[in-house]
């Protein structure tokens, strides 16, 4: 009896899956407003939508975006000049190891 009831739910499980039909998405960039529209093959139709941000979650995402792009170009900056600092090094190290090998000759 519990493997049937276990199948049969498996069954309904796997039809109710595969009822889902074709999902169209609608972004409207400048809003962040968003509509789903759902299709399903025996007819029915789901729509879906999500307005945009409001205008202080805007600022929080304008912020946020600002600090990424901020953080990114500092780290660049870091980088560049950790290479910079490295070969130089690198070129004093080499110097100071030549002139040495002149003083024991």
């Amino acid at each position: 009896m519990k493997k049937i009831v276990m199948l049969a739910a498996a069954a309904l499980f796997s039809t109710a899956a595969f009822a889902q039909g074709d999902k169209t998405t609608v972004r409207d960039d400048a809003t962040g407003a968003k509509t789903t529209v759902e299709e399903r093959d025996n007819g029915t139709v789901k729509v879906e939508a999500r307005s945009g941000r409001t205008k202080a979650g805007q600022k929080a995402y304008n912020t946020k975006q600002d600090v990424k792009s901020a953080g990114r170009k500092t780290g660049n900056v870091v980088e560049k000049g950790a290479k910079k600092t490295g070969k130089a090094v690198k070129k004093g190290a080499k110097a100071v190891k030549n002139k040495a090998e002149d003083i024991v000759d």
